[in-house]
């Protein structure tokens, strides 16, 4: 590490570092009233914070305008929908262009955190010169204790054929997924690891200088690997500081389904308006969750094993999982129908290309009417060049 930078962290030790927080999208926009509300209840940690709105609905919209006059943070208001990697960067130029945080703190709008959980990601970046930290991220309700992200592992390994051809693959695993809080008490420590997620990560302010801002080719998913792969790239090290708990309001699917049902006989679903569907529809839609993949995987010169291959085949799942089984169980009295499943699904997939058409349209006017022409940003050439390839070509190439 650069001992110039070193000498110069020696110095910020002596006083109480700055922090801002940006809050953006996760996927919906009914928790934000509870999110903001436990950022300010249970952050004991003085805090800038900045609030992307992302082109929200009325009443979301004038609550976040009286909650940042009455509170007095930041709040940047997007004309269209964008990802969450993008709205982070909305926030992210915004801090840097200040320069008055030594800190930044990445917060999704349906996190909702405990006592002391900043104090605690403070102390841990302090204590050992981490470039990212992240809490401990549990899933569902906070009262549930159940973990979603721990910090976990990941790689890239060459693996080198006998004709001598090399195929770079991504290896990752999670940490403690799906496990109760009170079922692994004594691993609740601090620990090294390869990455942590967006929920919520806390990064050195002076890494974005080394790596740029975060990569908007990544539109819907894996995009903490992306970045954390970065970090790792130049070096930084990364954290999990277990001690500060965080709880994200989505549902869960994979292990964290499975742990949620072997604990409490079921997969909580997150409160859902309907004013949260075209957004949803937009940050899940097939089209962003394929080119992220494609992109991460063209970037890293990553081999379509069957990691991705896996991810391919269930794109859509978290539509499915909180949209069409809850449907399905609900008019079948909890006994389920798969005929009926697979109606839905197929409304389902036109429902979601409805929304991303009309979300495209939407965004072309709004561009229009600004003037915007000439050479596009990167995320707005990575969306418009998305490929019409399906799902199951994708599988089978």
């Amino acid at each position: 590490m650069n001992s110039n930078l070193d000498i110069a962290r020696k110095d910020q030790s002596q006083v109480t570092p700055t922090v801002t927080i940006i809050v953006g999208p996760r996927e919906r926009f009914s928790h934000t009233q509870e999110s903001l509300e436990s950022i300010y209840r249970n952050t004991h940690y003085p805090f800038d914070l900045v609030y992307v709105d992302v082109c929200t609905p009325l009443a979301i919209q004038e609550y976040l305008k009286t909650q940042s006059r009455t509170k007095g943070f930041t709040l940047i208001r997007t004309d269209y929908y964008i990802s969450p990697n993008q709205a982070r960067n909305v926030g992210l130029r915004w801090v840097l262009k200040a320069a008055q945080s030594q800190y930044v703190v990445f917060l999704e709008n349906d996190v909702v955190v405990e006592p002391g959980w900043l104090t605690q990601l403070v102390k841990g970046a302090e204590e050992t010169g981490a470039e990212v930290i992240g809490p401990l991220t549990c899933i569902g309700k906070p009262e549930l204790g159940v973990i979603h992200n721990a910090g976990g592992a990941t790689y890239i390994v060459d693996d080198i054929k006998p004709d001598g051809r090399v195929k770079r693959r991504l290896r990752q695993k999670a940490y403690l997924t799906g496990q109760a809080i009170a079922q692994v008490q004594d691993q609740i420590h601090r620990i090294e690891c390869d990455y942590v997620e967006f929920h919520c990560l806390m990064a050195r302010t002076d890494v974005f200088a080394k790596i740029g801002l975060l990569d908007e080719g990544m539109l819907a998913t894996r995009e903490h690997i992306d970045f954390c792969l970065s970090i790792k790239e130049i070096g930084g090290k990364i954290y999990c500081e277990r001690e500060a708990v965080v709880t994200t309001d989505t549902v869960g699917i994979a292990d964290n389904k499975k742990g949620l049902e072997e604990l409490f006989g079921t997969n909580p679903l997150p409160d859902f308006k309907w004013y949260d569907l075209a957004y949803f529809m937009v940050r899940w839609s097939n089209d962003w969750d394929r080119a992220s993949l494609d992109h991460l995987r063209k970037k890293w010169r990553l081999s379509e094993d069957s990691y991705f291959k896996k991810r391919y085949k269930i794109i859509g799942n978290r539509r499915r999982e909180l949209l069409v089984k809850p449907l399905v169980q609900r008019l079948t009295w909890g006994h389920g129908n798969h005929h009926l499943e697979r109606l839905f699904n197929g409304l389902e997939q036109w429902l979601n290309n409805f929304f991303y058409q009309r979300h495209l349209k939407h965004r072309a006017r709004v561009l229009a009417k600004q003037g915007i022409s000439g050479p596009q940003p990167d995320w707005l050439a990575q969306e418009a060049s998305i490929a019409s390839t399906s799902i199951d070509d994708k599988i089978a190439a």
